[in-house]
């Protein structure tokens, strides 16, 4: 790290609370200042110091083909010629929308908005104007953005009880929202008997990958289809990270559970600020301007962003996911290999889960749910991220959020990998 990075730092933290405009970007707990990306290309990050970083970030998960791809690059060039922001209807959303629908057989209509917390946010006042019911059941370890009532963490008294994990969210808004352990399938029920006629919705991450990679049973995801359906409540699935990752159809797809409302964000942008709720149409036209409830957005379905989005998705078929499973089976391997020998060892306790182009690093790899979530996890990453920071392979800065691989960690980049890392 060089004295430029921390002066940047220091700057930006005159200018903006905490120097960031997001707070996993500040590297808290780290003993060292977040790197100011200058540019990026392919597999790479290269901060204002002109050093390049192997990235397995790629923006948190949208960039599933890789920094600056040339097609989605020309595209969107071409796009801007025409202007940026229209303030009205315009025939790229349309194109979008026709792509994923015709992709995804589980969906009739798309709302797009302009991230995945905005997506969740509508989401969860859809499931309330089709219920008329207010309580929403989500889980421990599930992230579903910033909205007021997912900042919500497990209470300390009664099973299914909720407390603000957040300041300035409500007492109010906390108790709209019931807690429960992933595969807790007895919790689940009791709070459906607790809670009769009052249950809004269940939103879940059928891939739960914002507090590690916590991979579920289908036959808990079925569980929760059944018990919406027969107490006349919604299930959402929230696909921001896993939707476009975990194949075409994602999730909804791969186990062939078909939720009422599901969410998108990340990959469906290309890397621009999107997100978007989809679901049956039945559900969807309960949205303004032809239902009572009521959603809108000045960027929503930008016209950049709808080009970058689809020119994204287009690049990717079943040769594509092959491929990137692959390349994503090797660098697990890699890492796992050098986990072993790394100074005699020094981080040999480090596991992966890995799933399709994602992977988290922990001590234990068989870790379904924050009930049994290991203690010793933060302790572990810190220097595991110092080490391979300073070799130039840039992870997400934070123990509890996974890591992404992308079309352009082709096997050129993997001989890098296992340069830097043995050097």
């Amino acid at each position: 790290m060089t004295e430029s990075q921390n002066k940047l730092f220091a700057q930006a933290k005159q200018y903006t609370p905490g120097g960031v405009h997001s707070p996993v970007r500040s590297f808290k707990g780290l003993h060292t200042t977040p790197r100011f990306i200058k540019k990026s290309d392919g597999a790479y990050l290269y901060d204002t110091d002109d050093k390049s970083y192997i990235d397995f970030c790629m923006s948190f998960g949208p960039l599933v083909l890789g920094h600056r791809n040339r097609i989605v690059e020309d595209k969107m060039k071409q796009a801007l010629e025409n202007g940026w922001s229209y303030g009205a209807c315009e025939p790229y959303s349309i194109e979008l929308s026709k792509f994923l629908i015709e992709q995804l057989p589980f969906i009739d209509q798309v709302r797009f908005v302009n991230s995945g917390t905005e997506a969740v946010m509508t989401a969860l006042r859809l499931a309330r104007g089709a219920t008329n019911k207010n309580k929403i059941i989500k889980f421990n370890g599930c992230y579903h953005g910033h909205v007021d009532s997912m900042l919500i963490k497990a209470g300390s008294g009664l099973a299914g009880s909720a407390e603000s994990s957040s300041a300035g969210v409500s007492s109010n808004v906390a108790q709209e929202t019931l807690i429960l352990e992933l595969g807790d399938i007895d919790s689940v029920s009791k709070c459906f008997r607790d809670h009769q006629n009052q249950i809004a919705a269940i939103i879940i991450e059928p891939l739960p990958a914002n507090n590690g990679l916590l991979l579920q049973d289908k036959s808990f995801l079925q569980f929760l289809r059944e018990i919406t359906k027969k107490n006349n409540s919604l299930l959402i699935f929230d696909e921001v990270i896993s939707g476009f990752r975990i194949g075409m159809q994602g999730m909804t797809g791969e186990t062939q559970i078909t939720p009422d409302i599901i969410t998108y964000g990340k990959v469906i942008g290309g890397g621009l600020p999107v997100g978007a709720i989809a679901g049956k149409k039945e559900i969807m036209e309960l949205l303004a301007p032809i239902g009572p409830v009521y959603q809108a957005g000045t960027l929503s379905a930008n016209p950049i962003s709808m080009v970058g989005g689809l020119e994204t998705l287009k690049q990717l078929n079943r040769d594509s996911y092959t491929f990137l499973n692959q390349q994503t089976n090797k660098i697990v391997n890699i890492f796992k290999k050098w986990f072993q020998e790394y100074n005699n060892g020094e981080f040999r306790s480090c596991k992966i889960i890995s799933k399709e182009s994602l992977f988290w690093i922990t001590p234990d790899d068989t870790i379904r749910s924050l009930v049994n979530f290991p203690e010793n996890l933060t302790e572990i990453f810190l220097p595991l991220f110092e080490t391979l920071l300073s070799k130039g392979v840039y992870l997400s800065p934070n123990a509890y959020e996974i890591g992404f691989c992308s079309m352009a960690h082709d096997d050129s980049v993997i001989l890098d990998l296992e340069k830097r890392l043995w050097n």
